[in-house]
């Protein structure tokens, strides 16, 4: 079955040699696929020059990591790939990576993506092993910043994958449909692992397949990027998926998480963003609606599923929100979830 790799860039002509060069090396692999969101710089002069077998693509304008990678998947549908995998311009992969996720969906026909131990470059730390889910409407990266001591060595199903190096079904993302244009960065992949949980899919976490990362390389380019995108996709990410049982439960400790991130943002300077990225994602809740209708009626797995596929608890990276947590459970003097 014909395997393809996407790898979406921007100005990444400092970074992509590298990244190229280990996907090159796989011991499996059909088609490498560079989608150029209109880069300045002279990446394109660099791929071509030394690496003159990888497939590029040019866009006229930026269209972010979703609508990179999604004319990088159209592509690669159109040339008949079954598995098509993501992969960061700021990353680098053992040379089995691709060989053991496509042996992992090759042998669970369920499972509609499969993901692998990411490690970030510079500190060794783990970047991630997939993504968790939290009830209070929180993604987060699984083991980030541990030291990797064998804890995420068991190939387990999960909730989500990271987006920087995971290998998708094409016959789930015809399915479910691709990545949501109006996330533009950050969140997309949970969404898009969401729809696939609640379109019946499983997600498979392979610890054999190691890649790693230099993070935020690209999105550290921008001033408060990650602020606006955050504050932006988070409410999309909760409307459009959480089940109706489970909507108001999330719904309204997500919004005290996202007051949170407003005042966080606005002490670090990036109250302007912040503020942005609110009135974006207003503005999305509306036509998210109509999404979320769509996702909802098509659901193939009951609401008790979901609700046990998510962590109930904050997110361990949320140190601030649960210090608050911890202060209000110390003011009423009981406990909640």
């Amino acid at each position: 079955m014909k395997t393809c790799i996407v790898i979406p860039n921007w100005n990444g002509a400092d970074i992509i040699a590298e990244c190229l060069s280990s996907l090159q090396e796989q011991t499996y692999t059909d088609e490498i696929i560079v989608v150029d969101n209109a880069s300045t710089d002279n990446s394109i002069e660099l791929i071509n020059k030394k690496f003159p077998a990888v497939t590029i693509i040019k866009n006229d304008k930026n269209l972010g990591f979703t609508g990179g990678v999604n004319v990088g998947i159209e592509h690669a549908i159109k040339q008949g790939a079954s598995y098509v995998a993501l992969f960061n311009n700021d990353a680098t992969a053992d040379k089995k990576w691709l060989h053991e996720l496509v042996g992992f969906l090759d042998k669970q026909p369920g499972a509609g993506i499969a993901t692998c131990k990411f490690i970030d470059s510079n500190t060794k730390l783990i970047d991630n092993t997939g993504e968790g889910y939290s009830v209070w409407g929180l993604p987060f990266p699984r083991g980030r910043g541990e030291s990797d001591s064998n804890q995420y060595d068991d190939k387990i199903w999960i909730f989500g994958a990271s987006g920087g190096a995971s290998l998708y079904r094409v016959s789930m993302l015809k399915q479910i449909g691709l990545f949501d244009n109006d996330f533009f960065a950050y969140y997309e992949d949970v969404d898009l692992s969401f729809r696939a949980q609640l379109a019946g899919w499983k997600v498979g976490y392979v610890p054999s397949a190691v890649a790693y990362h230099q993070i935020g390389a690209t999105s550290s380019k921008i001033k408060g990027f990650t602020t606006y995108q955050t504050l932006k996709n988070l409410p999309l990410l909760v409307l459009k998926n959480v089940p109706h049982r489970y909507l108001f439960r999330v719904g309204w400790r997500y919004l005290l998480a996202h007051f949170s991130f407003f005042v966080s943002a606005v002490k670090r300077g990036n109250g302007w963003q912040a503020l942005k990225g609110d009135s974006k994602g207003s503005y999305l809740l509306f036509t998210g609606l109509k999404k979320r209708r769509k996702i909802q009626k098509s659901k193939k797995v009951s609401d008790d599923y979901i609700w046990g596929i998510l962590t109930h608890d904050l997110p361990p990276n949320a140190g601030k929100l649960r210090a608050l947590r911890a202060g209000w459970w110390r003011m009423i003097g009981k406990r909640h979830e």
